[in-house]
């Protein structure tokens, strides 16, 4: 079963991959825009809608749902079609999800500026912009699951499991978190209030994370991983363990967020505990992922698309180690408010999610363009150091800072008093955003170096001779 654009809708993948290296350049950029005014303030020009804090909601959810999402909009598109052996439900449909979906990223790249917004964590887009987004959201829903019903494999992948329930994990969260009442057409008032209104921001916010950032993703491993090694998955047993223990933990780890805050103290803890458990899941999912590669370790001295997959692998292990310790109150104590959670939250975003996003991007251009390769893969080689140390370079200066500072806020002399003030802290915390910045400008300058060779494998394909790629299951 080969395709050229009959048996599979490959359109839809295409575009969803080239957006999703437009949309990295464009939220990685605004990233090194925030981070240079953290070194250089005066950056701002005094103009409103340059100010961070209206660039670094912009910067969020540009990387989050305009550069993640729409990766894992292609991928998924793709996976779905070659596990399940069906063209996608409704070729219509699928086109909708693409313009809905990044109208919906230039209607938050107009807003945000402005300072429209709900001031909520991952969810600051005003009302009718989130309408939008669940239309396109149900839509997206009635393709995936529509494409499911009509497949001719009576097996259903693993990974298909994992987009599944983001999908409809994301819509369940989507929806409550924002329940408002509108006030204008661009303002909006939430229906819960005070630590409930928390308390449903954050059971959003950490599942966005649980879900959008790290389910679908896994969902992206576990096909793209087995299939680039071309090795069997490890233990099939494991992912199916892996897969009903995440999704089991994930939804009650929220209230970790808000520790030490008017929450009741007994949500805290159920908030750290499962935090905790869910380490296990999270481990076992890399262990996974990483024993795959039993036999074939040999690839990585010359597949570096696999080395984007087996590091983020990595970083997703060190990620979700991380947070579970985060999470307990006496560290917590000493991370909160900190640039330490800066640090941990990239190391699960440049690390975790935006290496699979390359790697898989990597993987699956060249076979929806009917080519073998990408068009440099010395390039890709180049992106995959320049890339890493980037990101080891910005989460190290940030591990520093954040417990130096915590150091700082919590000393306090003989008498009582504070040893240091604030604003000595932001001064000793000064250099480190140097390094901060020199690490996000690495990591943006790799997304020119893949967009360049984008740009270049479409010329290709355009131009050399196309090689049918075998329509297989699953590695």
């Amino acid at each position: 079963m080969q395709n050229a654009d009959g048996f599979y809708n490959d359109k839809v993948v295409r575009q969803f991959a080239v957006m999703t290296v437009v949309w990295g350049i464009v939220g990685m950029l605004v990233g090194v825009i925030i981070a240079a005014q953290l070194y250089f303030p005066s950056l701002n020009f005094n103009i409103p809608w340059l100010s961070f804090g209206r660039l670094r909601p912009l910067h969020t959810n540009a990387v989050i749902f305009a550069f993640g999402g729409c990766g894992i909009f292609a991928t998924s598109y793709y996976i779905v079609q070659r596990t399940c052996h069906a063209r996608l439900f409704s070729d219509k449909l699928a086109a909708f999800t693409f313009w809905g979906w990044n109208l919906v990223i230039v209607l938050a790249a107009i807003t945000l500026p402005l300072g429209i917004t709900q001031s909520k964590e991952y969810a600051e887009l005003e009302w009718p912009i989130d309408l939008l987004i669940t239309v396109v959201w149900v839509a997206y829903a009635v393709v995936f699951f529509g494409t499911i019903a009509k497949r001719k494999m009576p097996h259903i992948f693993v990974a298909n499991w994992f987009f599944a329930a983001y999908i409809i994990t994301i819509a369940l969260l989507h929806i409550f978190n924002n329940l408002a009442i509108p006030v204008t057409l661009t303002k909006s008032y939430s229906v819960y209030s005070g630590a409930v209104d928390a308390m449903v921001q954050w059971w959003y916010g950490h599942n966005a994370v649980g879900f959008f950032l790290t389910a679908a993703f896994l969902g992206m491993m576990y096909y793209f991983v087995p299939k680039q090694a071309n090795r069997p998955i490890y233990s099939y047993r494991l992912s199916v363990v892996h897969f009903w223990a995440l999704i089991s933990i994930y939804m009650w780890a929220g209230p970790h967020h808000l520790l030490y805050t008017a929450l009741p103290d007994w949500v805290q803890s159920i908030g750290m505990v499962f935090s905790l458990i869910l380490l296990a899941p999270s481990w076992g999912g890399m262990i996974n992922g990483m024993m795959t590669m039993n036999g074939a370790w040999d690839k990585l001295r010359t597949d570096p698309i696999l080395k984007f997959m087996i590091v983020s692998l990595s970083f997703y292990g060190m990620s979700t180690f991380e947070g579970p310790m985060m999470s307990i109150k006496t560290v917590n104590s000493l991370s909160h408010y900190t640039d330490w959670t800066i640090g941990h939250v990239h190391s699960g975003a440049l690390g975790w999610v935006a290496m699979i996003t390359v790697g898989c991007i990597y993987s699956v251009l060249p076979r929806v363009l009917n080519l073998k390769s990408m068009y440099s893969i010395k390039w890709i080689e180049s992106h995959f150091w320049i890339h890493t140390i980037g990101v080891v370079l910005y989460i190290t200066s940030m591990w520093i800072a954040g417990v130096m500072q915590g150091q700082m806020w919590r000393s306090v002399n003989d008498d009582g008093t504070l040893t240091y003030t604030f604003v000595e802290s932001l001064k000793a915390t000064y250099p480190y955003y140097l390094g901060r910045l020199v690490g996000g400008v690495m990591v943006f300058s790799g997304m020119l170096l893949m967009a360049a060779n984008v740009i270049k494998t479409f010329s290709m394909a355009r131009t050399v001779e196309p090689v049918a790629i075998p329509a297989v299951a699953h590695a």
